[in-house]
């Protein structure tokens, strides 16, 4: 039995047209894409600028440290017809929470759904059989502590199943499925007012580090490390490197595909903060680091490395964006997308409105219009956040 020519071309173009951000030669190697749709309206507005400011139940997937600053419990939802000007049954589906506990720290959940819509199965002779759904699903657990006044750190486990396909498709066996099943790790962390002296002088203090070491055992004078300080208190800065874990595997070991290694990082400045007004600006870079030549714990390291140095920092991601609100209540957003190699660049807008009642509840509503890539030009997406 075969799945019908036009149906599988149709999935694939949907799997690559998918991928938000991301090396294109990376993404092309790796499974289960869907993993890098990033979920939330909010930070869809902002051209997906986010890792370092997300202090809502989004935090498990876009940066499990950031939990760990939350002190209430905290709900958020998105469901949206992705690429909806083309295809009319491709949705995504995200349902997240998280809750401090004292002396315990926060502990989180979410579940991310995305369903192919169904299609037509056929055999040798073109003889239809039937329909068959195709879908992708994350279940994920976080925890997160403030492990210091300014740093939190977390750690997101995720179950993964990718279901595409019924039973032998082109040249693989009958009775085999398109059904692959993997796990994986992010590790987030995010540090609230970044001493910029102390970042330049990183790599200084590093090397002081190895030296002191070797000093310690040879019984050589040791050096003091640099005290450069300049810290900015409203400038944050955020980590989440994404989807370590085993390659999933839908027929057998040799034919595994790497899980979509990516790297998040990035910076928030808290521009103004005063009771009536908010103005926030972002930055993130992401660069996606799956590849088929090393273990999974080593794409972390070996990843990076393209065929070039132009190269590979034309394969990362570049966002931007900004976000005012006024009065706690209306929210305006907008944001910049450069992403040269999977051909994804330009501006993405949002809004929100909230509203708190019995003084305790706050509901959040959010809209954002972002960059859908080559077959459509704006993703419409909505999501919904309770926090008390």
């Amino acid at each position: 039995m075969n799945i019908k020519k036009t149906g599988a071309v149709m999935l694939l173009l949907i799997c690559v047209a998918l991928v938000l951000p991301g090396n294109l030669n990376s993404v092309s190697e790796a499974g289960v894409v869907f993993l890098l749709i990033e979920p939330g309206s909010r930070p869809g507005g902002m051209g997906h600028a986010y890792v370092a400011q997300v202090d809502d139940a989004f935090a498990g997937y876009w940066n499990p440290g950031a939990m760990a600053f939350n002190r209430k419990t905290q709900f958020a939802g998105m469901h949206t017809n992705w690429l909806g000007e083309v295809f009319d049954d491709i949705y995504i589906e995200y349902l997240g929470w998280n809750q401090h506990f004292d002396d315990l720290g926060n502990i989180g959940a979410h579940i991310i759904f995305l369903t192919y819509g169904t299609q037509d199965r056929t055999d040798e002779q073109g003889t239809f059989l039937g329909e068959f759904s195709s879908y992708e699903l994350a279940v994920a657990t976080s925890y997160a502590n403030q492990i210091s006044p300014n740093l939190g750190l977390g750690i997101t486990f995720k179950f993964i199943m990718s279901d595409l396909a019924p039973e032998g498709t082109g040249q693989t066996e009958v009775g085999v499925k398109g059904r692959g099943i993997s796990y994986a790790f992010d590790l987030g962390m995010k540090s609230e007012g970044v001493d910029v002296g102390q970042t330049l002088v990183l790599p200084y203090n590093g090397v002081i580090a190895a030296y002191n070491g070797i000093a310690t055992l040879a019984g050589f004078n040791k050096i003091n490390y640099s005290a450069v300080s300049i810290p900015i208190e409203r400038l944050d800065f955020g980590l989440n490197i994404q989807n370590i874990g085993p390659d999933i595997v839908y027929i057998d070991d040799a034919q595994a595909d790497p899980l979509p290694l990516n790297w998040r990082m990035g910076f928030s400045y808290r521009m103004i903060e005063s009771e009536f007004s908010k103005f926030t600006v972002n930055a993130d870079m992401n660069k996606v680091l799956a590849n088929r030549d090393t273990s999974f714990y080593l794409r972390p390291f070996t990843g990076w490395f393209d065929d070039s140095l132009s190269r590979t920092f034309e394969s990362a991601v570049y966002n931007i964006g900004a976000e005012y609100t006024y009065f706690n209540l209306l929210s305006l957003r907008g944001g910049y997308i450069y992403d040269k190699i999977g051909d994804i660049i330009g501006p993405s807008f949002g809004a929100g409105i909230e509203h708190t009642f019995a003084e305790r509840y706050r509901v959040g509503l959010d809209f954002a219009m972002q960059q859908g890539g080559q077959l459509v030009d704006y993703n419409q997406t909505f999501s919904l956040g309770l926090e008390f």
